[in-house]
């Protein structure tokens, strides 16, 4: 939840009045905001010369909250939604598509485990190439050096049945989308999901559709000790 700070540039009511009010308190931040209850806030307010305002504040605050959450959707909207696979991400791979009814789930975690040299990796970037190519922008978490862009590009030709220059068009359209990090220890892969997790509420990366991590279990390995299965996770986005 974002700090209440960070947001006076675009809520001019939330202005260092109402922030020191909220601060009495004991509130910094949005998730704050939630976890007070609001009657007293209200009451509280009347004893400021600036009551009004501090009161209109609190419904700015409220808005925005409100703004975030999904729309109401009946039964019959969920499953139309089901059935055109809006709520799935496609790996690529048919059969597993079919078997996943659609894909991958949005915004659910999926994880892939298997032996070592099992297709793992080959999974995870199939999935990145097919959907950085019609979907949005793919976070690649690398713990291994396991990505490989010549893989990807095979993946975008050998499923593409248009013209030599469609196929460049698309090859540079999913690479563009693609981002790569290197991480090669669990505190760094916090740090990232973290910072990514800050710039998705702050809506500064809002075409992100997917982050794939390969692999966490060599990050947790190294912690827990001994040796185990090797997994691959990805993350469906939005």
């Amino acid at each position: 939840m974002p700090l209440l700070s960070s947001m006076e540039c675009d809520y001019p009511l939330i202005d260092s009045n109402f922030r020191d009010f909220c601060a009495s308190h004991v509130i910094y931040s949005v998730e704050d905001f939630l976890l007070r209850d609001l009657y007293v806030l209200v009451i509280s307010t009347e004893q400021h010369h600036n009551s009004e305002r501090l009161k209109e504040g609190i419904t700015q605050v409220l808005t925005i909250i409100n703004g975030q959450h999904q729309p109401w959707v009946n039964g019959q909207e969920l499953l139309d939604d089901a059935l055109q696979n809006k709520s799935s991400l496609p790996t690529g791979c048919r059969r597993i598509d079919v078997f996943l009814h659609g894909g991958l789930k949005k915004g659910h975690l999926s994880e892939l485990v298997g032996p070592s040299s099992s297709g793992k990796t080959q999974i995870c970037l199939r999935a990145a190439s097919r959907v950085a190519k019609g979907w949005g922008k793919i976070i690649f978490l690398d713990s291994g050096n396991s990505f490989s862009s010549k893989r990807v590009a095979q993946f975008v030709t050998q499923t593409s049945d248009s013209s030599a220059y469609e196929v460049d068009k698309a090859l540079q359209q999913v690479m563009n989308n693609i981002v790569c990090l290197s991480v090669f220890d669990i505190f760094t892969l916090f740090e990232v999901l973290h910072q990514l997790k800050n710039n998705l509420i702050s809506q500064v990366d809002q075409h992100i559709r997917m982050i794939i991590i390969d692999s966490i279990s060599s990050l947790i390995t190294p912690i827990l000790g001994g040796g185990g299965a090797q997994g691959h996770q990805s993350h469906g986005g939005r």
